[in-house]
């Protein structure tokens, strides 16, 4: 018998094959039996104190996280355990998000929406459109696919940056020549040890004038003070699904700078998850129990 446990409860994920037992657990103290699970699915919404949950599953083989950065998790998975991120789950939630911010920064959409709520009918404002401009997507996976399908039409130039070079894509070591052409930067890629503070005063000064950067990564991605230097003088906008810190504390500096649009990283958390990670679960489970290479092994092996 394999124990398996999710936060979800045996209507939403359905029929597991023969064999499996599931438990539901969301947060809090541990039901009996940790040691007994062999795969867990981490609550989404609630992080748990991975390091404590760790020690009281002994039979532990595989961590499904939910999310498609794992940067939360992997300091603390033991040895032996296989580690599997949610990769294509919110592809398209974050993309739309992505795409959403873009337009509402360069439309200046927050500018009408202050000017609804006081009544204020003003069309002298003249800003930038996407079109004729050049998005540079920084961390060209799967999200920044997504991200590319949907500004397709909006005739825009779309430059791509990856860590591994392919065809079409450049590598970051070339950044440094790419971000003065951009008009738009938004960032994609993992937390890792070498992209902390990818986007440092360095960086920043290297993009344009009037650039927008959109951050749908990790914050800490992003040097925040680096940032608000730029942001205070005017010289760039910046479009944020996620923040260093995060929470935001409601005295920070970043919700009053001049330029920036703050959303609470609620990219990925839409309707959209639900039948996507159902089916991400479901398919692992039967993976695991048949012995078979697992999806998007970030950590371990892939059976």
């Amino acid at each position: 018998m394999t124990l398996v446990w999710t936060p979800y409860d045996a209507e939403f994920l359905g029929d597991l094959p023969p064999g499996v037992e599931h438990v539901q657990h969301v947060r809090g103290d541990l039901p009996p039996r940790a040691d007994e699970v062999e795969l867990w699915v981490p609550s989404y919404a609630h992080a748990p104190d991975y390091e404590a949950v760790f020690a009281q599953m002994t039979s532990l083989k595989v961590v499904q996280a939910q999310s498609a950065g794992t940067d939360a998790v992997e300091p603390f998975v033991p040895d032996g355990v296989t580690l599997c991120s949610a990769r294509g789950v919110h592809d398209a939630a974050t993309a739309e998000m992505a795409a959403t911010l873009v337009l509402a920064s360069l439309r200046d959409v927050p500018r009408w929406v202050r000017q609804q709520a006081t009544g204020t009918w003003e069309q002298e404002h003249r800003g930038p459109s996407l079109a004729d401009r050049s998005v540079l997507i920084v961390g060209h996976g799967s999200i920044g696919a997504a991200l590319e399908r949907r500004l397709d039409g909006f005739e825009c130039e779309i430059v791509r940056v990856a860590r591994r070079p392919r065809d079409g894509v450049h590598t970051m070591d070339e950044l440094p020549d790419l971000l003065p052409a951009a008009d738009v930067v938004v960032l994609l890629v993992p937390l890792t040890g070498s992209t902390r503070h990818l986007v440092d005063a360095g960086f920043l000064a290297g993009m344009k004038d009037g650039a927008l950067l959109v951050n749908m990564a990790r914050g800490p991605v992003v040097d925040t003070d680096a940032l608000l230097v730029e942001l205070g003088r005017g010289r760039l906008r910046a479009a944020l699904d996620v923040t260093d810190p995060e929470p935001l504390p409601a005295d920070h500096p970043l919700w009053s700078a001049p330029g920036v649009l703050v959303s609470p990283h609620v990219a990925g958390g839409t309707q959209a998850m639900a039948p996507r990670v159902r089916a991400l679960i479901r398919d692992q489970v039967e993976r695991y129990v048949a012995g078979e290479e697992l999806r998007n092994v970030v950590i371990g092996s892939s059976t």
